[in-house]
């Protein structure tokens, strides 16, 4: 399996055995969100491209991403209809909107904050894909397994474009920022399970 040690150590808490628990007994909401969760991120790198035209790098990573994140819901979806799983709507869990609400009004600190959450993001769902990924069956350990590097290089990606954003000013700040804020939504009970939900007891 991908070493994640350097993502451990980035985020601010491991995620809550009792999520995990949620996880393995609601396996078809855990593959809906999941189906979700990879629209969203190739949804936001797509904004990222429309808005910040004049940043090549950000185009080309983010446009990477995009077909990336795109793939992975294609083999999300894949696996729903092999188990007969309605891709049904459900409501989004309060993570993703939680870290937004850090971002700055103006940019560059804008796009800076944008580019940290969008690490947050991808450095939670490489830590759940493989906390998850020895407790399910073969071929969605496999699956799972197959996503930490593409999910670890995404991280990556997103806290290098921030730093290039910001310029010579750290961004080391605003990471603590967000970082508290995750480890709130990741640790407080929430009332739903999703992909990326607190523990629900």
């Amino acid at each position: 399996m991908t070493d994640i040690g350097h993502i451990e150590a980035f985020l601010p808490c491991p995620t809550p055995d009792l999520w995990l628990e949620n996880a393995l007994s609601n396996q078809a909401i855990m593959l809906i969100d999941h189906a979700n969760c990879e629209k969203k991120a190739a949804s936001t790198a797509l904004n990222l491209i429309y808005r910040y035209t004049d940043n090549f790098e950000l185009l080309n990573k983010m446009s990477r991403l995009v077909r990336e994140e795109m793939r992975h819901f294609e083999q999300v979806i894949k696996i729903m209809k092999k188990r007969n799983i309605a891709y049904q709507h459900i409501t989004a869990s309060r993570y993703a909107t939680g870290l937004r609400q850090t971002v700055r009004n103006e940019d560059p600190a804008r796009l800076v904050d944008i580019l940290i959450v969008g690490a947050f993001i991808e450095a939670r769902s490489c830590e759940r894909f493989a906390k998850l990924a020895p407790y399910l069956d073969d071929e969605l350990e496999e699956f799972y397994t197959s996503l930490l590097t593409s999910e670890a290089r995404h991280y990556k990606d997103y806290l290098y474009l921030a730093q290039k954003a910001a310029g010579d000013e750290s961004i080391q700040a605003r990471i603590n920022v967000v970082s508290k804020v995750e480890e709130q939504l990741v640790q407080m009970p929430d009332s739903e399970f999703r992909f990326h939900s607190g523990p629900v007891g």
